[in-house]
């Protein structure tokens, strides 16, 4: 049984829809992040770094923190969503790592100064909104001769999928970039998708 502890984030969400889609028997644990429920010590001793989300493998006895690492953890578990032959193992990790080093970070400032900082500051709001628009043309371009972010889908696509599903929260259109658009519509049909990302 998996334990997760989770938050209606689009890094919470990664684990959700991996969970739901290899059918893995898992408790959801709400760790309330607008409530600092993160940095209660209970939680510490999961994730040092405070964030989810984060896993408790019990039957090996196992803590994983970071997205990425949960996402490689249970594709390894179970033998799905990340290739054996090295060729196509190391295309999924380059697009999994380009989501936890670009996608992320830059989507996340956005959504910040866009939506929850306290003052709006143009330049913030402008430098995230152009690098965000760069990343999904970006994508779409790898995404023009496949249907999917790598030959097959995988845990690249679980990754980014919930970050690019916000663009309309980020007063976004996928308009200017048809292959992404037409991704997203694509993962959006997935019913373990749609469970994954009500949770919790």
């Amino acid at each position: 049984m998996i334990d997760l502890y989770t938050f209606t984030t689009p890094n919470g969400r990664k684990a959700s829809v991996m969970l739901e889609e290899v059918e893995l028997p898992y408790n959801v644990h709400k760790i309330d992040i607008t409530k600092n429920e993160q940095f209660t010590p209970e939680f510490v001793a999961i994730n040092p770094n405070s964030k989810i989300p984060a896993v408790i493998d019990r039957d090996t006895d196992m803590t994983i923190f970071e997205s990425g690492a949960i996402l490689i953890y249970l594709a390894e578990k179970t033998g799905k969503f990340l290739p054996a032959e090295q060729k196509g193992r190391f295309q999924v990790l380059e697009w999994l790592m380009f989501q936890m080093a670009s996608v992320g970070p830059m989507f996340g400032q956005l959504n910040h100064f866009k939506k929850f900082a306290p003052e709006k500051i143009p330049y913030a709001i402008e430098r995230y909104e152009k690098e965000t628009l760069r990343l999904y043309g970006v994508l779409d371009k790898q995404l023009s001769e496949r249907e999917f972010i790598c030959d097959h889908y995988s845990i690249a696509d679980m990754a980014t999928f919930p970050w690019v599903a916000i663009y309309e929260f980020q007063g976004l259109t996928l308009d200017n970039h048809p292959n992404l658009k037409r991704w997203v519509e694509t993962i959006q049909q997935r019913p373990a998708v749609q469970r994954g990302m009500k949770v919790p």
